[in-house]
């Protein structure tokens, strides 16, 4: 179906064409515009996509408006509440579309039965659980033991331009700053 997602694929795992066009043929694409929803806070999810073009992020909103970006997620990646998913519960966050975006969307059913068809997508599975796993605890250490500014380079070395395709209320809040010390950090160190 693209490129980009044989690619991604291939990375984790060796497929062949012919293993790629089955899941491409239970897929579908869907577009997103800017505020657009993949998953709402509270909904159940019932499927994942992979992001051919666009930015996402993984967003918490409480109950008085205020919000913490857990992740963004731009071309190449997999996006979905799966926790949430597999266990049919609802999803505690949003997964927002930030910028037009085009992704292939696949049915947790039909996942499932790809799944129990060729062994090779349960090592995918692991995979990206792997990846999301080590994500995950890396993000916790530097909020643990780093400070805004440190963890401020890091965004930026692993989000190259991501930071021009958001509002800096969002990089604040992915961070768990304010946008005021946001600027503060800009300031200190672009001087």
């Amino acid at each position: 179906m693209t490129i980009e997602f044989a690619n991604s694929i291939r990375e984790l795992i060796n497929l062949t064409e012919l293993e790629i066009a089955e899941f491409t043929q239970i897929a579908r694409i869907k577009t997103f515009k800017p505020k657009s929803h993949f998953i709402r806070a509270g909904q159940i999810p019932t499927e994942f996509g992979f992001v051919l073009n666009g930015l996402f992020r993984y967003v918490y909103i409480t109950e008085e408006g205020k919000e913490f970006t857990k992740v963004f997620m731009p071309e190449q990646h997999f996006i979905s509440s799966y926790s949430a998913m597999i266990a049919k519960t609802t999803s505690f966050f949003f997964i927002e579309a930030l910028e037009d975006a085009k992704v292939l969307v696949i049915s947790y059913n039909n996942w499932q039965r790809l799944r129990e068809k060729n062994p090779k997508w349960n090592l995918l599975l692991v995979k990206m659980l792997e990846k999301g796993y080590a994500i995950k605890e890396k993000r916790e250490r530097e909020f643990l033991l780093l400070d805004a500014e440190s963890r401020y380079r890091i965004f930026l070395e692993e989000y190259p331009n991501v930071e021009n395709r958001v509002k800096q209320y969002m990089v604040a809040s992915y961070l768990g700053i304010t946008s005021i010390a946001l600027s503060r950090i800009r300031k200190k160190m672009n001087s």
